[in-house]
């Protein structure tokens, strides 16, 4: 079966206004999506409408020693409840002192080079309901203690208060057959369960045209290790289901190197089940890659870029959909005013053969105002 979304987004960003030292910025945002089949279920819906907004806050004093910085986030969907959801993305303070920095408080950290799969990005969770691709995060809590040295730099995480990841409602689309119940408590299959206090240290550096990262995570991981019934129907299949999250501790690397136009990339782990019933297994990912940029194509001012990765994991194909897999895209950027730019890219499975495709668009209008378009298939 085929099922395709188109995603439509309008949104102005906010003036910045300064006022000694602070600003405020943000943006606000309406989405429309579009479904070109019927829904499997007939609680789901062809169209979607809804509008969000994500005002932001920023102050700093002491020469920029000190900050402070707030990013609330808001959406309202017009038929999914679970959409409709507002998060704290960023409440933190930051310290300098000589040749540390602290963080404290709500926060947002991205780790990893990958175009399709960031699979060290293991610090904030995935805000699902948000986008199917994954790359909207939740605010974390956390302590963030970092030093940059001429050796490398080196930033420690105290991550406490875990989020579970956000899952589509009922009549939520696109979502899994079988519904995700968030209102019911998710399983943790450890004593401590929510309240666990996860650690994260990750050292950088770069050689050259050389940049590496390694990183080690011990705590609950953002990705739920299964699922369990909770409801049946009639016919006896599970009607809802709930997560189960466990202990892991997860070592990555991640790294890319540049030659000339040609930039290489690396993403690799080796997750430890630490409870549960995948208590003392390992699971391997990976996913290896380059992006060659043809500087200047067709003669003009525009680039195009050429992406193809390669994932693979150990795993089965009920704990990841990137187990033997090809992407491949096309990134063409017009390096105009309105900063257009469009990605064109498809994943192919080599084991069963599947397929999904997506178009990603966007450009300016005005001083003010992003229109963004996308366009997904999955076969």
């Amino acid at each position: 079966m085929k099922h395709v979304l188109t995603g439509f987004i309008l949104a102005t960003a906010l003036l910045q206004t300064p006022v000694i030292a602070a600003q405020w910025s943000g943006y606000v945002s309406g989405q429309y999506r579009g479904f070109f089949e019927d829904p499997v279920d007939p609680r789901q819906h062809n169209t979607y409408l809804s509008a969000a907004a994500e005002p932001e806050f920023y102050h700093s004093w002491q020469g920029g020693d000190h900050s402070f910085n707030t990013i609330l986030f808001y959406r309202v969907d017009q038929h999914d409840d679970n959409r409709t959801h507002g998060d704290i993305r960023e409440l933190s303070w930051t310290g300098v002192y000589d040749a540390f920095e602290v963080t404290a408080g709500i926060s947002k950290v991205f780790w990893g080079v990958a175009e399709t799969q960031h699979l060290v990005d293991i610090i904030n969770q995935t805000d699902l309901v948000e986008n199917v691709d994954g790359e909207d995060k939740l605010g974390q809590p956390m302590i963030k203690l970092s030093t940059e040295q001429d050796w490398g730099s080196v930033d420690f995480f105290v991550l406490p208060g875990f989020r579970e990841r956000t899952f589509p409602g009922v009549e939520g689309r696109p979502r899994p057959e079988v519904v995700v119940d968030t209102d019911a408590n998710a399983i943790y299959d450890f004593s401590a369960g929510q309240d666990h206090i996860d650690l994260a240290l990750r050292y950088s550096h770069y050689i050259g045209e050389w940049e590496f990262g390694l990183s080690y995570f011990s705590g609950i991981d953002r990705l739920p290790s299964d699922f369990v019934p909770i409801a049946f129907a009639p016919n006896g299949q599970p009607g809802a289901i709930v997560p189960v999250y466990s202990l892991i501790n997860q070592a990555g690397i991640d790294g890319q190197v540049f030659f000339g136009d040609w930039t290489w990339k690396l993403e690799a782990i080796n997750k430890e089940f630490r409870s549960g019933r995948r208590k003392g297994s390992h699971n391997f990912q990976s996913v290896v890659g380059f992006e060659y940029t043809w500087v200047g194509f067709t003669g003009a001012a525009s680039d195009l870029g050429f992406v193809v990765e390669y994932h693979y994991s150990d795993a089965n194909t009920r704990e990841t959909i990137f187990n033997n897999d090809l992407a491949t895209a096309l990134r063409y950027v017009l390096n105009d005013a309105q900063s257009t730019e469009v990605l064109l890219g498809f994943l192919t499975d080599a084991d069963t053969h599947t397929a999904a495709g997506f178009i990603e668009a966007s450009r300016r209008i005005g001083q003010n105002w992003m229109l963004e378009a996308e366009l997904r298939t999955y076969n």
